[in-house]
């Protein structure tokens, strides 16, 4: 596609014109952990179906809208689902919100996931910090003409996750008392779970947990200059002989019991995050 700019331009314009506020914050809500959107105040909800050139989701588990308001004293705007690969959009589509957010001038993004757990130390219910990402195992989201007004045509990626975020959420961690893990989050393509063959590569990589999102995202956001901070919700352990086959069923039922926890410490990062003028009226 040669023509993202005009047509996020065109999202940005339907979305800042229905907020109430300018959000710095961006959040991108993953299977079974849109509970914080109910937390949002003076909030505004957006139909993603509503919103000009903006893609829809089709999994259960992702509400599809946008919800905008105050949380944690700053505004944010949130994304309660998500558009994958797998379901057969392009990854110009998946990471077009960014896009348009770019545009709407939001500095930071944070983004959640539910994932399978590669590392044998993690458990159901863990919360892990994203400190990089191994994103080989799709086209790059980057491929194709470059248009300079999202970013240059070689970004470095050696920091994608924002070192200063990332020691915020350890510090706020540490505040709160919640146990967090840390790790690095691989992406595949899915829709299906991973052969035993793929986990031990996965785990010859030194990924610690695995998933079908957040990567493409990152990588976009990262490219346009925004601070990424990644918090994966492990609902699964992938290393572990199931009786039964693995669900997604499975999946949103252990992001559901790790609401409450995450739901306080992503408040309690936000709350500790600087933006700009995050309240000033639209």
């Amino acid at each position: 596609m040669d023509n993202i700019y005009e047509l996020a331009c065109e999202a940005a314009a339907y979305i800042s014109t229905r907020l109430p506020c300018k959000p710095d914050i961006a959040l991108i809500l993953g299977s079974g952990l849109g509970n914080i959107a109910g937390k949002i105040e003076n909030k505004v909800e957006i139909n993603y179906k509503d919103i000009p050139n903006f893609p829809t989701s089709t999994v259960k588990g992702h509400e599809g809208k946008i919800i905008a308001g105050i949380l944690g004293g700053k505004c944010v705007i949130a994304m309660k689902g998500r558009a994958h690969y797998y379901e057969g959009y392009e990854l110009w589509q998946v990471t077009f919100p960014i896009r348009v957010f770019k545009l709407m001038n939001v500095g930071n993004l944070i983004v959640t996931n539910s994932s399978g757990g590669i590392n044998r130390n993690f458990k159901s219910g863990d919360l892990m910090l994203i400190r990089d990402h191994i994103g080989l195992f799709a086209p790059s989201v980057l491929r194709g003409p470059n248009d300079e007004r999202f970013g240059v045509r070689f970004p470095d990626m050696s920091k994608v996750y924002d070192p200063g975020l990332l020691r915020l959420a350890r510090d706020v961690a540490k505040r709160i008392g919640a146990d967090i893990r840390e790790g690095v989050y691989t992406f595949l393509q899915g829709p299906m779970y991973e052969t035993p063959s793929e986990i031990k590569m996965l785990e010859m990589f030194g990924t610690d947990a695995v998933g079908m999102s957040t990567v493409p995202e990152s990588t976009a956001a990262a490219h346009c200059g925004m601070k990424v901070l990644g918090i994966s919700c492990i609902t699964n352990s992938a290393t572990s002989t199931h009786k039964t086959p693995l669900s997604h069923e499975e999946v949103l039922a252990a992001a559901k019991a790790a609401e409450k926890v995450f739901t306080e410490y992503a408040i309690a990062i936000i709350s500790a995050m600087e933006v700009k003028d995050s309240l000033t009226e639209t």
